[in-house]
């Protein structure tokens, strides 16, 4: 469900139906509009009131930190609804976020239970209006530093999801080394827009589930040396 903090993107979605219907809108009148959907005079009041909601309603989860490359341009909430944590570009973000900016959502943890182990990290991510990318990701840290990395963005079936997409499941399988000291795990949303995550699972399974490949960008053995795939 939609609420005022979508304005910009439900009259985007607005203008869109209506140019199928051969009726032309302008954006500036299409914010407008929206503006008195939400019963306020004009997009300049909806403006400052979804800015000044932005700045005030900032929720980082308990247990989670926000991190990223840009991270005072986004916002992180919670979805009581859903159960889902979001990140979010602030309103007017989009003007000069690239989709090399993100944001993070993550957790550092003792690696002691999952050492030995197939671990596999499990989530559901949504997408709503995101320019870049949503996708889950999972580091694991050894005495010399990061031994395993992924964030599905070298996938071509299940990778991450942009624009606007329903709940997709998405996992990372790992054998967690012996010696790894810390797992750290999260979602991240690169450039504008809004992602979701739910339902997230940190767990070991059994060694018939495959794991994700490449790690660290290391192949175990000769791959596609004739290119044919």
């Amino acid at each position: 469900m939609h609420t005022f903090m979508d304005a910009k993107l439900m009259a985007k979605l607005l203008r869109q139906a209506l140019a199928e219907r051969n009726i032309e809108l302008s954006h500036s009148d299409s914010l407008e509009l929206l503006a008195r959907q939400f019963g306020v005079a004009n997009w300049n009041i909806l403006s400052a009131k979804i800015e000044a909601y932005g700045i005030a309603h900032e929720l980082v989860p308990k247990a989670w930190s926000k991190s990223g490359n840009n991270p005072s341009a986004y916002r992180i909430n919670v979805d009581q609804t859903d159960h889902a944590a979001v990140i979010e570009s602030k309103p007017g973000a989009e003007a000069y976020l690239s989709e090399a900016d993100f944001c993070t959502l993550m957790q550092a943890i003792d690696a002691s239970d999952y050492r030995g182990k197939r671990t596999r990290l499990r989530c559901q991510i949504k997408s709503v209006g995101v320019s870049g990318g949503v996708t889950p990701w999972f580091r694991v840290d050894g005495p010399a530093g990061s031994s395993r990395f992924e964030n599905l963005e070298r996938s071509q079936i299940a990778g991450p999801i942009n624009g606007n997409t329903d709940w997709t499941i998405r996992t990372i399988v790992f054998d967690v080394p012996e010696d790894a000291v810390a797992l750290n795990f999260g979602f991240y949303l690169k450039g504008s827009g809004r992602g979701l995550a739910r339902a997230i699972e940190l767990t070991e399974v059994s060694n018939s589930i495959p794991l994700n490949m490449p790690d660290s960008g290391v192949l175990r053995k000769p791959t596609n040396l004739d290119f044919s795939a």
